[in-house]
């Protein structure tokens, strides 16, 4: 059975090693929020068309998860009239007339304006966000390769190693002590909740968002989604309507209420 040897840190690698990482990270944090809020463009408003085709989904399904809140017959007036406007299309925008030769060719995303300051932001919102990790990365790298920087408190199992101990080629140290760029990786998740109590929710200094777009680049995710196509997400709803309103045992739920209330106040 093998003696456990203590380590002894010396307090130099917590005032130059241990405090400067999470120093750096909280200022690059902050920092990368304020840059993407400057660089953010404000939301072009968008056409009442593509609004109509939109908020009348909206409509449907509101009416669809709500629709034991209202009588019986007004439920059943609103399913025949949005049914009817959903089945014939009438909120869907019309299509702009094409040029002879074009009805087959694929619509380029660059024509449109507001597709393209869309591709901008992302663009711009991937590199504030990717180039400081990589800078701060390489310079972990750099400078305190090999640095053991601090002990966990609590006991762990030998699956977290790996995690823990990057970069420290060592297989019989205790996996509970932390190397520095396995404290970088636990900066980068654990000050989310930092940045939150300072910054307020949705703020751009979540590193996470940065590890998503990093793997979805890597995967070859398209950074523009296609267009959703309405027509399809109309008949969609009408469908789940029509399945809503053929539920003979739904009932609303002021049936009944009047002898519910004198019931409850007789006792």
């Amino acid at each position: 059975m093998a003696l456990e040897q203590p380590l002894l840190l010396d307090s130099s690698i917590r005032d130059w090693v241990l405090f400067p990482i999470l120093l750096v990270m909280i200022l690059v944090g902050l920092v990368r929020h304020y840059i993407t809020l400057l660089i953010t463009s404000s939301p072009k408003p968008q056409q009442p068309p593509v609004v109509r085709q939109q908020r009348i989904i909206t409509r449907a399904a509101t009416l669809r998860s709500h629709f034991a809140l209202i009588p019986r017959q007004a439920f059943k007036a609103r399913l025949d009239w949005l049914t009817d406007a959903l089945d014939k299309g009438t909120y869907i925008k019309p299509e702009e007339p094409k040029n002879p030769g074009e009805e087959d060719m694929p619509k380029n995303p660059l024509s449109d304006p507001a597709q393209m300051d869309q591709m901008m932001d992302m663009a711009k919102k991937s590199m504030v966000s990717m180039v400081p990790q990589t800078v701060i990365m390489g310079w972990i790298n750099y400078f305190f390769t090999g640095f053991v920087l601090i002990r966990l408190p609590f006991p762990l199992t030998l699956r977290f190693k790996l995690m823990l101990q990057r970069g420290i080629d060592t297989s019989d140290m205790d996996v509970t002590w932390v190397s520095s760029i396995s404290w970088y990786f636990l900066c980068l998740f654990g000050l989310n909740a930092i940045f939150r109590l300072i910054l307020g929710d949705g703020n751009s200094a979540d590193g996470t968002r940065d590890m998503a777009a990093m793997s979805n680049m890597g995967a070859g995710a398209s950074p523009m989604g296609q267009q959703p196509d309405y027509k399809k997400l109309h008949a969609q709803e009408k469908e789940s309507l029509e399945l809503a309103g053929s539920d003979t045992k739904a009932k609303w739920i002021g049936d009944g209420i009047e002898g519910r209330v004198l019931a409850m106040y007789a006792k």
